[in-house]
């Protein structure tokens, strides 16, 4: 399969829009069925009224494919344009959990439609895939593998997999069940090849096997692949039985999509950072946040009134009150981001949680301390104000050390309640690190300025 810079694309898309536009139905196959599917789906959706002469031109096998490739938003919408029974097989030609991932996102009623129309095969393992929790290795796992018994000699092994093989998602892992389908070992394609025809699976097995369970986390089984570098892992259900396998592409699929979850919550703006989404819906999902934080942000001119006489005496202070509020509001979501981070990769629990503390702490201090006497220096020389500069630089160094903490502790609170860590977004640590960074500043200024 050819893969297709930007350049080539839009020339391939013009030679087939042409093609269809033609009906040269030979033409269209030769230049689209040599493309990764990838590479179909976006010229697919370059297509316009040319996208029915498509359907007729691909059978529901090889558009399955390119349909698999969509987002599911545009899946939604293609959908729409095929007619029943092709929609149905090309429905039966994807894995099942591509189908359930799909179904997904549809309303009970179209989702019970295409259930209906499908192979009553196929359609009961999108519906086993569909009854688990949502985020789950139930839920993300796929029915398309290859399970063998330790009994099979390797001889029998292969025609097994001629046979089932190209219906797999993946064979580069065979699973060995026992006679109640437990699973019992793992052994690679690779063991297969290399070892005596008349040999047993039994002789080439590992029986030490690195499985998850269909209700573990969806985030902590892809960890786990990635830990292992696993091209697939085993989904086991209570009893031990082989229910089905992650592959690599879907734990993928899950960090891509916990990644884009994290940065919502921690930007405040969590489901609405896809593009597609309306402004309504955007403006309805971030607004919660926004309002509460300008709540808040009451609490900041609160603090600044109560040191109202301290600003009054020495008013240039006022200045620098930006400064500080950013200075710590940018150390306070770093740390935030830090925290968050070691909490979803596993690092906290074995690093330590006081030395992920002391670390972050440290950070901020020595940030700080570098900051301050930076400042100190600058004030001096612009303003001619010493003790300005003094308070000025060594608020900042005492802010920066306290939002390292705060942007560290936080998430790890909001974690031991059991909640995503992650919620502990941005903006609400920069709004909190505001008003402490603030009690620091007029703290700090009021106590050395009646000192003097």
């Amino acid at each position: 399969m050819e893969k297709l810079n930007e350049q080539a694309r839009e020339e391939f898309v013009e030679l087939i829009a042409k093609s269809l536009q033609q009906e040269r139905m030979e033409a269209f196959r030769e230049l689209f069925l040599d493309l990764h599917p990838a590479d179909q789906a976006e010229v697919f959706l370059e297509l316009d009224e040319e996208r029915a002469v498509v359907y007729e031109f691909l059978s529901p096998e090889e558009f399955a494919e390119v349909f698999d490739s969509f987002e599911p938003e545009v899946q939604k919408e293609v959908a729409l344009q095929l007619n029943d029974q092709y929609a149905a097989e090309v429905y039966n030609n994807m894995y099942a959990d591509d189908v359930a991932d799909f179904l997904g996102e549809l309303e009970p009623r179209q989702m019970t439609h295409i259930l209906q129309a499908m192979d009553q095969e196929d359609a009961n393992d999108v519906r086993e895939l569909l009854a688990y929790e949502d985020k789950t290795a139930g839920a993300i796992m796929t029915k398309e593998f290859v399970s063998i018994k330790a009994t099979d000699t390797i001889d029998e092994v292969i025609d097994h997999l001629r046979r089932e093989g190209p219906d797999a998602e993946t064979i580069y892992y065979l699973y060995v069940v026992d006679e109640e389908e437990k699973l019992a070992g793992v052994a690679s394609i690779r063991d297969l090849i290399v070892a005596d025809s008349d040999r047993t699976v039994s002789e080439v097995m590992s029986s030490r096997v690195v499985s998850v369970h269909v209700e573990d986390d969806q985030e902590e089984v892809a960890q786990l692949i990635q830990k292992y570098d696993f091209l697939a892992t085993p989904v086991i259900d209570s009893e031990g039985r082989l229910a089905g396998i992650v592959t690599v592409d879907d734990a993928l699929d899950v960090l891509a999509e916990e990644a884009s979850e994290d940065i919502g919550e921690i930007s405040g703006s969590r489901g609405s950072t896809d593009v597609s989404v309306n402004a309504f819906k955007a403006a309805r999902l971030r607004a919660p946040w926004i309002i509460l934080l300008m709540f808040l942000g009451l609490f900041t001119a609160q603090v600044i009134g109560w040191f109202e006489s301290t600003l009054e005496s020495v008013v240039l202070l006022a200045a620098f009150i930006p400064m500080i509020m950013g200075s710590a509001g940018n150390t306070g979501t770093q740390s935030l981001a830090v925290s968050v981070r070691a909490l979803a990769t596993g690092n906290i629990e074995r690093k330590g949680l006081w030395r992920t503390i002391s670390r972050e702490f440290s950070t901020g201090i020595m940030i700080g301390v570098a900051s301050g006497i930076v400042i100190t220096i600058l004030l001096y020389l612009f303003y001619g104000e010493p003790l300005i500069g003094v308070i000025v630089g060594f608020s900042i160094m005492i802010s920066l050390g306290m939002a390292s903490v705060i942007g560290t502790l936080v998430p790890l609170v909001i974690n031991k309640l059991k909640l995503d860590p992650a919620i502990a977004s941005g903006p609400f640590i920069t709004t909190l690190t505001d008003i402490i960074s603030l009690l620091i500043y007029f703290t700090v200024a009021s106590s050395l300025i009646q000192s003097i």
